[in-house]
């Protein structure tokens, strides 16, 4: 005899129902949103120095803001170079161009690359070995986050993005050799920082891209999420406030448009 639909739908409902009953956690889990915390240090409009600390999504476009660079990265400055853990909103960094701007922004946040979140994200870190891209660049081994980018295009993208300068994520270099990628299963501390405006600094020889949230980045953030977001930056109002991206960069396999 066959079984009605209605019959077998209901019966594998039951099946489900029975299952979440038994492990009411299950339900909870997969309704509640993965949150993690976030330390932000913030130039104030009179001079002082601003720590925070906020428990926010672990979404891509929160995490990006944090990591890039991780503890003992060295951070051009006027003062020579200082490791960005050490870094006080009102140094002055140098820039691509030669000149100074003060840090306005720092933000860090702590996550274990060797694990991967409930979705199955994981924040794998990328070693570049000394003299990777040339004598002295870097000039020792520098660690970056998930979210650093370099002013550098390597080979298997340029016929994408031509002759003209952009910023590559740096998973795009990994090559196994003198560009690995690393997944240690400890907690590591990353952080990214913000200038008055989106430019290049130097890092141990190589050039990365300070943060700025993409010209894209309206596009895909609720105006309740965007809220959120914009209260871990207290020097910014509004995602424009960020200003243009000073080079074009790739994202996701594609050129970001250089922002007006």
């Amino acid at each position: 005899m066959t079984i009605p639909h209605t019959l077998a739908r209901a019966a594998r409902n039951a099946v489900q129902t029975n299952a979440l009953l038994q492990d009411p956690a299950a339900l909870r889990a997969r309704n509640r949103p993965q949150l993690r915390r976030y330390d932000v240090m913030s130039l104030m409009p009179d001079g002082d120095i601003s720590e925070t600390r906020h428990i926010a999504p672990a979404l891509p476009l929160f995490e990006d803001a944090f990591c890039a660079f991780s503890r003992g990265s060295l951070i051009e400055t006027e003062t020579g170079p200082v490791a960005i853990e050490d870094l006080l909103p009102g140094d002055r960094v140098i820039t691509r161009d030669g000149t100074a701007q003060p840090l306005l922004w720092k933000g860090s946040t702590t996550v274990v690359p060797g694990r991967r979140d409930a979705k199955g994200r994981s924040h794998r870190l990328t070693r570049i070995m000394a003299e990777s891209f040339g004598m002295q660049r870097p000039l020792s081994c520098i660690v970056a986050g998930p979210s650093a980018r370099i002013l550098r295009t390597p080979g298997h993208l340029r016929k994408i993005m031509g002759s003209q300068p952009a910023l590559i994520p740096v998973r795009e270099f990994v090559d196994g050799m003198s560009v690995i990628e690393t997944a240690p299963p400890t907690p590591v501390e990353l952080f990214h920082i913000c200038l008055p405006r989106h430019a290049v600094i130097r890092l141990g020889g190589l050039e990365f891209e300070t943060y700025h949230p993409g010209v894209n980045a309206v596009r895909v953030i609720s105006h309740a999420m965007r809220a959120l977001y914009l209260n871990l930056f207290p020097h910014v109002r509004e995602l424009s406030d960020f200003g243009p991206q000073v080079l074009p960069r790739a994202g996701d396999g594609q050129p970001d448009a250089l922002s007006a």
